[in-house]
């Protein structure tokens, strides 16, 4: 199969051919129709995950069919329309004996524990847990969105948000995961401020519900921007990027007794990131995490998407094939983009 490899952290990677994948007895593999290209991919490829090893094929949120499935595997049968959550989990911790597969002790994750998604076969961990049927009339284009960014954005608004109508929620970010984040909170009956330094993504948190953006390349304090706006602070805070300075933001964006959700990666040298602790003590702020959205937990959010109050398909802006990949995966530590950029492997192939 064709594949996106990278034999060095930071280095160019490149399409090749490599051997197909084949299934563990707990799993399957897929043929990859459609998968997003994430910031995340860019953190693995700059060498920011202790579980990668080079060579290595990134690529973590996937939609396709069930090509050939594992002797224990149960539930699903080649040809199967499926997505799967970025956390393949184990079945079997506590964690996942609780519902918890989102943190599972044992997780896996394609991409990043093994080779992904930028590729034309991607094999899958303990399939009877982890994948997602698709439903009639989703395009595996729009499917692939949900299982990193629109999935980690609807529980972290809903969820761990607990998100209300009437509320302000202010999103830090409006790549993939904050422009999800924008709408999710709107069609929620929340008001959304979006934060961004591109005019082009605070354009599109507008179309998708946003009822005020601000411009953070154009105000000296973020944080007192959103204060001002929303009478005192915003109920809901995500940081949707994942840097000192969006963490801060947002911590700093909230009211008494807001809540502050951690979607984005903050990855540095010295593993932490300071956060304004004194105000949130002061201020008995809630600082909550996000970690993607277990597979048994998607029914709802695809009824949503099916009745057609959320609009995953709007967020897909641009569609490359793998030959592109290379290119568009480093230019994101420079410009990680607007809206979703998914990636056909079978583009212009025979």
């Amino acid at each position: 199969m064709r594949a996106v490899v990278f034999e060095r952290f930071g280095e160019p990677a490149e399409v090749r051919d490599v051997p197909d994948p084949t299934p563990a007895v707990h799993g399957v593999v897929v043929r990859v129709e459609a998968t997003g290209l994430c910031r995340s991919d860019w953190h693995a490829w700059m060498g920011h995950d202790p579980d990668i090893t080079p060579p290595h094929v990134p690529g973590h949120e996937l939609a396709g069919v069930v090509e050939e499935v594992g002797a224990g595997v149960t539930r699903w049968q080649p040809g199967d329309r499926v997505t799967v959550p970025f956390v393949c989990a184990c079945g079997g911790c506590a964690a996942c004996a609780a519902g918890d597969q989102q943190v599972c002790e044992r997780q896996t994750q394609p991409g990043f524990t093994h080779w992904g998604s930028f590729a034309q076969y991607v094999a899958l961990d303990h399939a009877d847990v982890n994948l997602v049927a698709l439903p009639e009339g989703l395009s595996y284009g729009t499917a692939a969105s949900l299982g990193c960014r629109f999935a980690t954005a609807f529980r972290a608004v809903v969820a761990q948000g607990r998100v209300a109508a009437g509320e302000w929620v202010a999103v830090h970010g409006c790549g993939g995961v904050g422009l999800s984040a924008v709408m999710i909170a709107a069609a929620s009956g929340a008001r959304v401020v979006a934060v961004d330094v591109s005019p082009r993504a605070l354009e599109l948190a507008r179309t998708f519900g946003a009822a005020a953006c601000v411009d953070a390349s154009a105000v000296q304090d973020t944080a007192e921007a959103v204060r001002d706006l929303t009478g005192g602070g915003a109920h809901l805070s995500l940081d949707a990027l994942g840097s000192p300075v969006t963490c801060a933001a947002s911590v700093g964006s909230l009211r008494r007794r807001g809540r502050h959700v951690q979607v984005g990666l903050l990855p540095s040298p010295t593993g932490t990131t300071p956060v304004p602790m004194a105000r949130a003590i002061a201020l008995e702020l809630e600082l909550l995490g996000s970690h993607g959205m277990a597979a048994h937990a998607y029914p709802p959010m695809l009824e949503l998407v099916r009745s057609g109050v959320l609009s995953p398909d709007l967020l897909v802006t641009t569609t490359i094939p793998l030959d592109a990949v290379p290119e568009a995966l480093a230019a994101l530590g420079t410009a990680p983009g607007s809206g979703v950029t998914v990636i056909e492997p079978w583009m212009n192939r025979p």
